[in-house]
Formats: C-alpha cells, sequence, structure tokens
C-alpha cells in the first residue's frame, strides 16, 4: 500500500510512517521491560541480606517474580496486539498529528 498523505512531513508514505511509529513504540516497550527487569532485581538483591526470616524471602522472590512475569507478558501481549493492528491504530494516530499540524499553520 503506498497511500501518501497530502501533506506529510517530506510526503512519506504511510506505511513507512507507520513502521516508524512502530518501531519506537516496541523500543520503548523494551527499554521499560529491561528497566523494570533491573529495577525489581536490584531492589530484590540490595535488600536480600537484610531479611532474616525465610519465608518474607520466600514471599518476596515470589512477588518478584509474579511481577516481572505478569508486567513482561502485557507488554508482549500489548506489542502483539499493536502488530496486527498497526496499521489502523497507528494510521489513526498519524491521520490525526496531521490534522493539528495542518491547523497550526492555518
Amino acid at each position: 500500500m503506498e497511500a501518501r498523505l497530502g501533506e506529510g512531513s517530506d510526503a512519506r508514505s504511510l506505511e513507512t510512517r507507520i513502521d516508524q511509529m512502530h518501531g519506537r513504540d516496541r523500543r520503548g516497550a523494551l527499554a521499560f521491560v529491561i528497566g523494570l527487569w533491573v529495577t525489581i532485581l536490584f531492589t530484590l538483591f540490595t535488600i536480600w541480606p537484610l531479611i532474616s526470616e525465610g519465608g518474607i524471602r520466600i514471599v518476596l522472590g515470589i512477588a518478584a517474580l509474579l511481577v516481572l512475569a505478569f508486567n513482561t507478558a502485557a507488554i508482549v501481549a500489548m506489542l502483539r496486539h499493536y502488530g496486527d493492528d498497526k496499521s489502523f491504530i497507528y494510521g489513526l494516530d498519524i491521520m490525526h498529528l496531521d490534522e493539528m499540524r495542518r491547523r497550526k499553520r492555518l
């Protein structure tokens, strides 16, 4: 599909713009997941020696793993959905962004 927007920035094709937006969102989501894992694991390993009760360690470890697993799974599901529907999701965003730019010029 080589649809072009009339007044789009440097007249790039709609499909190229959609792919670029999708790529930025994927990189942002990946950075978030990496940051989440680093933060939770850093926190867990930092406070681990301070916890003397074995039961609390078990609960803390399981809770950390559940938070990481569920958040990672949610981000992966979101990225799959965005990949499947990217033309609709990002096409609509691009249409609104171009309309806002057009109105600012008037």
